[in-house]
């Protein structure tokens, strides 16, 4: 299984970013795909996560009303629609993917919010 993210760079404040993740080489049923951030000396923290149906989780409030999280209809692809990025959105932006009770990561996609 081979996750890959795509996207990432380096942006002014309130500019926008479509972060993608492609994940292959795995059966599709059901699944689970999600985008993480970890800030430096900070936890990884969840981001948005959307299922293989659709169902997508509710955002935490520190991106709420500014990221979105879609879903390519016929593969394993996810995007993070990231608007009104701030400072404070630096970060590597982690995809997981979730199969049968295992977690696959990718490697990350650098974030970069600065004036």
């Amino acid at each position: 299984v081979q996750v890959v993210e795509s996207g990432g760079g380096l942006v002014q404040p309130g500019d926008s970013l479509r972060l993608s993740c492609e994940a292959t080489g795995f059966t599709f049923g059901n699944y689970a795909m999600s985008w993480y951030r970890q800030a430096p000396e900070k936890e990884r923290e969840l981001v948005a996560a959307i299922t293989s149906t659709g169902i997508i989780t509710d955002y935490p409030d520190s991106v709420k009303g500014r990221f979105a999280i879609s879903r390519h209809r016929t593969k394993a692809t996810i995007y993070l629609q990231m608007n009104s990025l701030k400072p404070e959105d630096t970060a590597v932006y982690y995809c997981k993917l979730r199969v049968l009770g295992r977690d696959f990561w990718g490697q990350g996609t650098q974030v970069s919010v600065s004036s």
